[in-house]
């Protein structure tokens, strides 16, 4: 006992001495600075933890419905009879936004279910939906566990983007913006509102986004018409695009489908028969055939959609004032649509016959083309074309021609020169070959009356490119005569007084600005003939001799109202050389670049439109996702020569078809047609311009790289071919092309193109020079022939004869007069009067 008081003292006496006083102190101290130290940290921690939360808030962009309405749509091209013809978009833009109440709720229940359970019931932010995925993470340690509502990921997609989140700092910062703005966005719009945009932005692979698009491309289906089966199919692949594809991954995405319909069963959105019957739907089995035929029928964009995506670009930039970049993105990503003028059945009718094999002359061949990049023995990058190509033929002397018979014989050359480039120290680094068959083609269909274009063709062969060569749009020809209806004649009838009885004489000819001899496609010369003849017959002198008295400058000035855009005035290049295609060459065609197949489609259509000219149009109007119309091509076009000298141009290219260089162009079908041929120096080019009453349609043949062939007129019975179709296609009733009141007829001399004399210009050697010819009021002529003579021969003499003749020696013969200074010897030169006769008389018989 004693011991145990003496311990508890010796205790009490231990814990009492100085020493140990000091030492409990200082531990009190210390524990209490440790508090206060943890006690800062945490208050550090937070004050840090609202500062980076601050920060990343103050950076976090504001939410509107604006903000989260995705931006970029499919835009739809439609043809002129409101079928859609083309999707058009960027890996970004495959969208066709769709209301909610297009969506079928099953559609709109199996992305709740999967997605976000409980969207009806939160205010942006899942709390269990958040816990559950916490838990998840730790047990799969990973931060990427989900968790994310709808709403927050409509604010992902539409709001932030793309963004960085390699380090778990920036996947927070993500996850508190995506929170922020999920909580602000549910407080200014509906939960329906929030589920339909999601809806129209999910990413749902084969670049593929909302659900209009997807239904489209895996059930060929508006999205309203899908099944529950296809329903969760879709809802199936947002997890991850490209594992859960039901085209490639059709196993992942059933598994994940049949857990969709096992939560919309437990959560009463569907009964157990639908729960049966979709999971006894054979649905993947539908996509594989589905998907095997889109694959089947994929093509570029056709000829067509290339040249109206590029009118619609240049429009909005000339009228609505876009810059480039901002017009292409309005077409591949604004969700356009645009109405398109073409004809689908005439577009079929074109394409069908202008790849037909057997319309081409005999002998077709392919070009080549070729490109190589690579490296010399010293490192510096070199490049190479098929021009280089052609140089190594040369020198080697094993061709002088790009132009091969076959496929093979232009890639071996292709092997040929690459294995010699590789000899001298090349290194390929992308080399490119390839064949385009030859000769090639384009045509351009347009409706007169509206001048919207109704078919177009750049080229025949497969198209794998688009916006690739375009020869109706894209590249210039020569046109030949096809200018001579154009340049001269057109203004020669409309504003210089003269008309189709108008005579030049076919003889001798230089050009008067070069000194350069004009030639006829023909031997010889005709001497005297109209205008008419002149059209129907192609005749270059007559032509020539129009222009200089039209002028060059008066020319020009109408064929830049016919729409033409690549004629040149006056345009001196870099090295000092001057062109200017105005001159007289013009009125044969001799340009310095050429002219596309549409403008001069185009320019031929004013003429069938009775004078009034519209620019050549594709669309008919472009219309925004709103509802905006953006732009109308619509007009009541521009007159550009008198109905009258429309009228005349016409009726004598109908004589070009029926008599003229024309003739294997007359359509079967017996309805009237009219045009213009054109063959250019070294044959070149082969054109035909012509129309009906409905259509005007214009027909390049030719190779890519001037080649000298033969048509043998396939391009004029190609022309013929299409527009035959297009009259049965379209049950076009046989109507002769209207006649303006303004018109009267006269009986004129074609030697003379003055009125007709009977018993003379009827009895010209060759037969009947009297023809009857249509006139613009006020143009007829009023004086009769002064081209025949009529002389009577003393038959005893054989001079002409004087009052002392016995009238039963005389022979009436019919002569014609040349002018004074006329040159060459011409068809008329035989029937010619004797100078003799004009000299001297019968010198038998004495007058009293």
């Amino acid at each position: 006992m004693n011991f145990n008081k003496q311990k508890s003292k010796q205790k009490k006496d231990t814990l009492s001495s100085p020493k140990l006083r000091r030492s409990s102190h200082l531990t009190l101290f210390f524990y209490k600075y440790a508090l206060v130290v943890i006690i800062a940290l945490i208050v550090t921690a937070a004050g840090l933890s609202i500062g980076f939360i601050r920060g990343i808030l103050n950076n976090t962009p504001d939410v509107s419905l604006d903000s989260i309405h995705s931006k970029g749509f499919i835009t739809m091209i439609y043809d002129k009879d409101g079928k859609v013809t083309r999707k058009l978009s960027t890996s970004d833009s495959n969208r066709v936004y769709v209301s909610l109440d297009k969506i079928p709720a099953n559609l709109q229940n199996a992305f709740i279910s999967i997605e976000d359970v409980r969207f009806y019931n939160h205010n942006g932010i899942d709390m269990r939906g958040i816990a559950r995925s916490f838990f998840l993470g730790l047990k799969e340690k990973s931060l990427d566990q989900g968790g994310s509502t709808i709403t927050q990921q409509l604010v992902k997609n539409n709001i932030l983007g793309i963004q960085p989140e390699k380090t778990t700092i920036e996947r927070i910062e993500r996850k508190i913006k995506e929170q922020s703005l999920a909580l602000e966005l549910e407080k200014i719009t509906s939960k329906q509102k929030i589920l339909e945009e999601y809806l129209n932005a999910i990413n749902l692979g084969e670049g593929t986004l909302g659900v209009q698009t997807a239904s489209q491309k895996y059930f060929n289906k508006d999205v309203s018409d899908l099944t529950l089966s296809e329903c969760t199919v879709l809802a199936g692949i947002t997890k991850n695009p490209t594992r859960m594809n039901p085209i490639t991954h059709p196993n992942n995405n059933a598994a994940r489908r049949m857990s969709i319909l096992k939560i919309m069963l437990e959560e009463h959105y569907i009964t157990k028969s639908e729960y049966s019957e979709a999971v006894n739907d054979n649905v993947y089995e539908r996509i594989q055939k589905i998907n095997a035929r889109q694959q089947k029928n994929y093509t570029a964009n056709s000829y067509f959609d290339d040249a109206l995506i590029l009118q619609v670009v240049h429009d909005l930039k000339d009228k609505l004032g876009y810059d480039e970049t901002k017009a292409y993105n309005a077409i591949y990503s604004g969700g356009l649509k645009i109405y398109s003028t073409q004809d689908s059945k005439i577009q079929k009718i074109a394409d069908k016959v202008t790849n037909d094999p057997k319309n081409y002359p005999a002998g077709t061949k392919v070009a080549l083309s070729y490109s190589l990049t690579g490296t010399d023995k010293n490192g510096k990058e070199v490049s190479y074309s098929e021009n280089d190509v052609l140089s190594y033929m040369k020198k080697h002397k094993i061709g002088t021609s790009l132009i091969f018979a076959d496929k093979s014989s232009a890639e071996n050359m292709a092997r040929k020169f690459s294995k010699s480039l590789k000899k001298n120290g090349v290194s390929v680094i992308n080399e490119q070959v390839s064949t385009v068959i030859q000769p090639q083609i384009s045509m351009t269909i347009i409706d007169q009356r509206t001048g919207q274009v109704e078919a177009l063709v750049g080229g025949r062969g497969v198209k794998s490119e688009n916006l690739s060569l375009n020869r109706a749009t894209g590249t210039t020809r020569q046109p030949g005569s096809t200018f001579k209806v154009l340049s001269k004649f057109l203004p020669a009838l409309d504003m210089k007084n003269m008309t189709l009885a108008t005579v030049y004489d076919d003889a001798p000819y230089e050009y008067l600005d070069t000194g350069r001899p004009v030639r006829n496609y023909y031997r010889g010369y005709r001497g005297f003939s109209t205008i008419r003849e002149a059209i129907t017959n192609s005749m270059n002198i007559v032509s020539a001799k129009t222009m200089a008295d039209v002028t060059p400058e008066v020319a020009y000035e109408y064929l830049q109202k016919l729409g033409f855009t690549t004629l040149v005035d006056n345009k001196t290049t870099a090295d000092g050389k001057t062109f200017s295609d105005v001159n007289q060459s013009m009125a044969l065609g001799g340009l310095t670049y050429g002219v596309t197949n549409l403008e001069l489609t185009g320019a031929f259509s004013a003429v069938a439109n009775g004078g009034t000219y519209h620019r050549p149009s594709l669309y008919t109007k472009v219309v925004d996702q709103t509802g905006k119309v953006l732009l109308n091509s619509s007009s009541s076009g521009t007159l550009v020569m008198k109905e009258s000298t429309a009228f005349l141009l016409t009726d004598a290219m109908k004589d070009v078809v029926k008599k003229g260089t024309g003739k294997p162009a007359a359509l079967s079908s017996g309805m009237p047609a009219a045009g213009k041929t054109g063959t250019t120096t070294s044959d070149y080019d082969y054109w035909f311009s012509g129309y009906t009453p409905y259509h005007t349609a214009s027909v390049w043949m030719g190779y890519d790289r001037n080649t000298s062939f033969s048509s043998g007129s396939q391009h004029e019975k190609i022309w013929k071919l299409v527009m035959d179709q297009i009259v049965k296609e379209k049950n076009e009733p046989v109507k002769d092309f209207s006649k303006p009141n303004n018109i009267v007829k006269a009986r004129i001399c074609t030697k003379s193109g003055k009125l007709a004399v009977k018993g003379i210009c009827d009895h010209d050697p060759r037969g009947s020079m009297i023809k009857t010819e249509y006139f613009a009021l006020g143009t007829k002529p009023t004086k009769p022939c002064d081209i025949h003579v009529a002389v009577d021969i003393c038959k005893e003499s054989g001079y002409p004869a004087n009052n002392a003749c016995p009238e039963n020696q005389l022979l009436r013969k019919i002569y014609i007069t040349r002018p004074k200074g006329s040159r060459g010897i011409t068809d008329d030169t035989q029937y010619q009067i004797p100078d003799l006769y004009v000299k001297y008389m019968c010198g038998l018989h004495i007058p009293e």
